[in-house]
């Protein structure tokens, strides 16, 4: 199978980690890989074993202003640093996937300062959308375009010219052999052109075995782009809400339905599943009830897909959007700072403990989903490979409960202790039924071997 089946990713957003300047300088360079270089460490001993870094290269603020596709941000360093670490990334058996901001640029990008300069005789101007020379706007061009989320930042590019995608498919070349990375991640793939998207899957095919392209996309019919055709995977924003509303909620009921509707629609296809990003409010944030953020890792780690951990989370860090932007979602940490939480803090020991239970057992990563129990507290669901599976069950009530379940086959059974105080009553019934003991906001693992 390829590498990104079982992938864990560690997501880093790498000028807000290493503490950059907002907006880019020509006095703002940086040399910040060798922080870099601690925090892929840190994601390689807490289980990972991928990194998507991003967005990386330089822009004029955020890093999705993109003005030079095959330049390092100079804010962060140069690209040998990240040839560098790149590197270092797979001397620790990690794989790297950088942003792709394919869909929109920068306003001091070259096609588009060539673009102000020589208004209708540039040679560009048909690799931008919505040229309109008897308009303007808020900078004072003389001309209006089509932009990415009325952000005049962003300045939309024509993926339908050949001379466009042409570019962006040697960049991508320049980033394989340059920096031998991965994969990429399409920022907005939701509004990329599709047949963009199927040439460039077939350009990466060529230039790289096993080379995986993540779609970011947030509503809809996921299979519309993650398809043999198109990209590997996208983001699953659906189990993202349901993962916070259904404990907020407590309602097991909501995360059921996704992951049935998913693999309804997706089949085989592993979506990146996660319980925040860079783009919303940080998952301790989010949950009403603290208790109930180990239940969402365990169910990030052993659901169907390709589970991923944004820097900071694992420690249960916060942080909300707001209106003047992103930044406090993508704070400077200092990874000094946490060297003792993979013994002192509960939630970053778990996830070191989920991450070995998924290298450990292949049932977690290819085992079939079966659904064994669900009320809106409880929820009970397996994962089948062969003549073993893991359970999962899981209580989002404050009080403990006795949930009564068939099991996907019969066998010896064998607890993996998540928690200590997790060591309590399992009852066998008739047939493949058992009664299991749930503490309150607690979770329980099994692995059945079939007798």
């Amino acid at each position: 199978m390829a590498w990104y089946d079982s992938a864990i990713f560690y997501h880093i957003y790498p000028l807000g980690l290493c503490g950059c300047p907002h907006e880019n300088s020509d006095d703002a360079e940086g040399s910040h890989f060798d922080t870099l270089c601690d925090w892929a460490k840190h994601a390689e001993a807490i289980g990972c074993n991928a990194i998507y870094i991003g967005p990386l290269f330089e822009s004029g603020s955020h890093g999705y202003d993109t003005i030079d596709y095959r330049l390092v941000d100079k804010r962060l360093g140069s690209n040998e640093d990240f040839k560098s670490w790149v590197e270092l990334c797979h001397s620790l058996g990690m794989k790297v996937i950088v942003d792709g901001v394919f869909n929109h640029v920068g306003r001091d990008f070259f096609a588009f300062k060539d673009l102000k300069e020589n208004r209708e005789a540039s040679r560009y101007k048909d690799w931008f959308l919505g040229l309109n020379f008897y308009g303007n706007n808020e900078y004072n061009d003389g001309f209006s375009y089509e932009n990415w989320g009325g952000y005049n930042l962003l300045v939309k590019l024509n993926q339908k010219n050949p001379e466009v995608y042409n570019y962006h498919f040697d960049t991508v070349k320049f980033w394989i052999e340059e920096f031998n990375i991965d994969g990429i991640r399409l920022d907005a793939a939701d509004v990329l052109d599709h047949q963009f998207m199927q040439k460039l899957r077939g350009v990466c095919d060529s230039l790289k075995n096993e080379f995986w392209l993540l779609g970011e996309v947030i509503h809809g019919d996921y299979s519309r782009w993650a398809n043999k055709d198109m990209l590997h995977a996208v983001t699953n924003y659906e189990l993202h809400k349901g993962l916070f509303s259904g404990h907020n909620d407590h309602n097991y009921f909501e995360i059921a339905h996704s992951v049935k509707r998913l693999l309804g629609i997706c089949n085989d296809y592993r979506l990146y599943t996660f319980v925040d990003n860079h783009d919303v409010a940080r998952i301790a944030s989010k949950v009403n009830n603290k208790a109930h953020l180990k239940n969402i890792y365990i169910l990030n780690y052993t659901l169907y897909g390709i589970p991923s951990i944004y820097y900071g989370s694992e420690f249960g860090i916060e942080g909300n959007k707001e209106k003047s932007g992103d930044w406090n979602l993508r704070p400077q940490l200092n990874i000094a700072e946490y060297q003792d939480a993979y013994e002192s803090n509960p939630l970053t020991a778990l996830c070191c403990k989920l991450a070995k239970l998924k290298a450990d057992y292949p049932e977690l990563t290819y085992g079939v989903y079966k659904e064994l129990s669900l009320t809106t507290g409880q929820y009970v669901y397996a994962r089948i490979l062969d003549n073993c599976a893991i359970v999962v069950a899981l209580n989002n009530s404050d009080s403990t409960a006795w949930v009564e379940t068939g099991l996907p086959m019969s066998g010896e059974i064998e607890e993996f202790v998540i928690e200590k105080e997790n060591m309590v009553g399992v009852e066998p019934l008739s047939g493949d039924r058992i009664k299991i003991e749930l503490p309150p906001n607690a979770a329980r693992i099994f692995r059945i071997s079939r007798a």
